[in-house]
Protein backbone atom coordinates (compact mmCIF):
# COMPACT_ATOMS: atom_id res chain seq x y z
CA UNK A 1 0.00 0.00 0.00
CA UNK A 2 2.74 2.46 0.87
CA UNK A 3 4.91 1.62 -2.22
CA UNK A 4 1.72 2.78 -4.99
CA UNK A 5 1.77 6.06 -2.77
CA UNK A 6 5.43 6.95 -2.37
CA UNK A 7 5.53 6.23 -6.46
CA UNK A 8 2.42 8.20 -7.32
CA UNK A 9 3.90 11.33 -4.95
CA UNK A 10 7.16 10.79 -7.22
CA UNK A 11 5.10 11.16 -10.11
CA UNK A 12 3.24 14.10 -8.93
CA UNK A 13 6.52 15.84 -8.16
CA UNK A 14 8.59 14.80 -11.14
CA UNK A 15 5.39 16.15 -12.98
CA UNK A 16 5.30 19.52 -11.39
CA UNK A 17 8.87 20.00 -11.79
CA UNK A 18 8.50 19.27 -15.41
CA UNK A 19 5.76 21.94 -15.69
CA UNK A 20 8.11 24.37 -13.97
CA UNK A 21 10.65 24.13 -15.96
CA UNK A 22 8.41 24.18 -19.21
CA UNK A 23 6.83 27.78 -17.92
CA UNK A 24 10.48 28.86 -16.92
CA UNK A 25 11.63 28.36 -20.10
CA UNK A 26 8.80 29.45 -22.09
CA UNK A 27 9.31 32.91 -20.45
CA UNK A 28 10.32 35.46 -22.71
CA UNK A 29 13.61 36.38 -21.81
CA UNK A 30 14.63 40.13 -21.08
CA UNK A 31 15.97 42.20 -23.55
CA UNK A 32 20.10 42.76 -23.11
CA UNK A 33 21.46 45.39 -21.94
CA UNK A 34 23.21 47.07 -25.08
CA UNK A 35 24.29 50.57 -25.59
CA UNK A 36 25.43 51.77 -29.33
CA UNK A 37 28.53 54.44 -29.05
CA UNK A 38 27.92 56.28 -32.08
CA UNK A 39 30.57 58.61 -30.97
CA UNK A 40 33.53 55.97 -30.40
CA UNK A 41 35.68 56.61 -33.80
CA UNK A 42 37.51 52.96 -33.02
CA UNK A 43 34.03 51.47 -32.83
CA UNK A 44 32.75 53.00 -35.48
CA UNK A 45 35.64 52.23 -37.76
CA UNK A 46 35.17 48.63 -36.92
CA UNK A 47 31.80 48.76 -37.55
CA UNK A 48 32.01 50.34 -41.43
CA UNK A 49 34.29 47.60 -41.98
CA UNK A 50 32.13 45.12 -40.82
CA UNK A 51 28.92 46.73 -42.49
CA UNK A 52 30.51 46.73 -45.73
CA UNK A 53 31.66 43.16 -45.50
CA UNK A 54 28.34 41.83 -44.52
CA UNK A 55 25.23 44.34 -45.00
CA UNK A 56 26.37 46.99 -47.96
CA UNK A 57 25.56 44.08 -50.63
CA UNK A 58 21.70 44.28 -49.47
CA UNK A 59 21.42 47.40 -47.16
CA UNK A 60 23.24 49.09 -49.58
CA UNK A 61 27.03 51.23 -49.57
CA UNK A 62 25.42 54.00 -48.11
CA UNK A 63 22.93 52.41 -46.11
CA UNK A 64 20.13 53.73 -48.93
CA UNK A 65 18.41 50.08 -48.95
CA UNK A 66 16.87 48.29 -51.61
CA UNK A 67 14.59 49.88 -54.60
CA UNK A 68 10.49 49.64 -53.72
CA UNK A 69 11.91 48.25 -50.07
CA UNK A 70 8.58 49.11 -48.62
CA UNK A 71 6.57 46.41 -51.40
CA UNK A 72 6.66 42.73 -51.12
CA UNK A 73 8.25 41.23 -53.88
CA UNK A 74 7.04 38.25 -56.36
CA UNK A 75 8.15 36.21 -53.28
CA UNK A 76 6.55 37.67 -50.96
CA UNK A 77 9.26 39.09 -49.15
CA UNK A 78 10.13 42.92 -48.60
CA UNK A 79 13.46 43.87 -49.82
CA UNK A 80 16.34 45.14 -47.89
CA UNK A 81 15.30 48.58 -45.57
CA UNK A 82 17.40 51.66 -45.55
CA UNK A 83 19.44 52.15 -42.43
CA UNK A 84 20.13 55.96 -42.94
CA UNK A 85 17.10 58.10 -41.62
CA UNK A 86 14.68 57.49 -44.50
CA UNK A 87 14.33 54.39 -43.26
CA UNK A 88 12.70 52.82 -39.88
CA UNK A 89 15.74 51.64 -38.12
CA UNK A 90 16.16 54.35 -35.89
CA UNK A 91 12.43 53.62 -34.42
CA UNK A 92 13.86 50.53 -33.13
CA UNK A 93 15.87 50.79 -29.38
CA UNK A 94 19.11 49.22 -29.24
CA UNK A 95 18.15 46.08 -27.70
CA UNK A 96 15.54 45.65 -30.16
CA UNK A 97 18.36 46.01 -33.23
CA UNK A 98 21.01 44.32 -31.29
CA UNK A 99 18.42 41.09 -31.20
CA UNK A 100 16.98 41.53 -34.93
CA UNK A 101 20.77 41.44 -36.40
CA UNK A 102 21.63 39.18 -33.85
CA UNK A 103 18.49 36.39 -34.43
CA UNK A 104 17.49 37.37 -37.23
CA UNK A 105 13.70 39.19 -37.34
CA UNK A 106 10.88 36.92 -36.14
CA UNK A 107 9.07 34.49 -38.26
CA UNK A 108 5.62 35.60 -37.39
CA UNK A 109 4.64 38.83 -36.84
CA UNK A 110 2.17 40.03 -33.57
CA UNK A 111 -0.72 38.47 -34.91
CA UNK A 112 0.66 35.16 -35.83
CA UNK A 113 1.10 35.80 -39.55
CA UNK A 114 4.18 34.09 -40.85
CA UNK A 115 6.60 36.73 -41.81
CA UNK A 116 8.68 36.35 -44.77
CA UNK A 117 12.26 37.86 -44.84
CA UNK A 118 15.58 37.34 -46.59
CA UNK A 119 17.55 38.91 -43.35
CA UNK A 120 19.92 36.07 -41.69
CA UNK A 121 20.88 35.92 -38.39
CA UNK A 122 24.09 37.12 -37.24
CA UNK A 123 24.93 35.63 -34.05
CA UNK A 124 26.35 32.60 -35.79
CA UNK A 125 28.64 35.01 -37.70
CA UNK A 126 29.64 38.18 -35.42
CA UNK A 127 30.48 38.80 -31.39
CA UNK A 128 28.09 40.49 -29.68
CA UNK A 129 30.90 42.99 -29.85
CA UNK A 130 30.85 43.32 -33.86
CA UNK A 131 26.95 43.56 -34.01
CA UNK A 132 27.42 46.83 -31.89
CA UNK A 133 29.92 47.87 -33.68
CA UNK A 134 27.91 47.70 -37.26
CA UNK A 135 24.56 49.21 -35.09
CA UNK A 136 26.86 51.96 -34.21
CA UNK A 137 28.72 52.36 -37.38
CA UNK A 138 24.54 53.05 -38.82
CA UNK A 139 23.70 54.94 -36.00
CA UNK A 140 26.33 57.54 -36.64
CA UNK A 141 25.32 58.27 -40.53
CA UNK A 142 22.50 59.35 -38.85
CA UNK A 143 21.62 62.91 -38.56
CA UNK A 144 21.96 64.93 -34.80
CA UNK A 145 18.07 65.38 -34.58
CA UNK A 146 17.53 61.80 -35.37
CA UNK A 147 20.22 60.41 -32.66
CA UNK A 148 18.94 62.35 -30.57
CA UNK A 149 15.38 61.07 -30.95
CA UNK A 150 16.84 57.58 -30.98
CA UNK A 151 18.05 58.44 -27.91
CA UNK A 152 15.22 59.84 -26.38
CA UNK A 153 13.15 56.04 -27.65
CA UNK A 154 16.01 54.52 -26.01
CA UNK A 155 15.83 56.33 -22.57
CA UNK A 156 12.30 55.86 -22.43
CA UNK A 157 12.33 52.02 -23.45
CA UNK A 158 15.25 51.77 -19.98
CA UNK A 159 12.64 53.67 -17.87
CA UNK A 160 9.96 50.85 -18.09
CA UNK A 161 12.08 48.68 -17.07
Amino acid sequence: MKRPLIMAGIGVLVGLVAVAGAVLWSRPQPAPSIALHPQDAAVVAEGAAIYAAQCASCHGASLEGQANWRDRGPDGRLPAPPHDETGHTWHHPDAVLFQLTKDGPPKQIGNGEPYYSNMPAYGSVLSDAEIVAVLSYIKSRWPPDIQARHDQLNAQMNASR
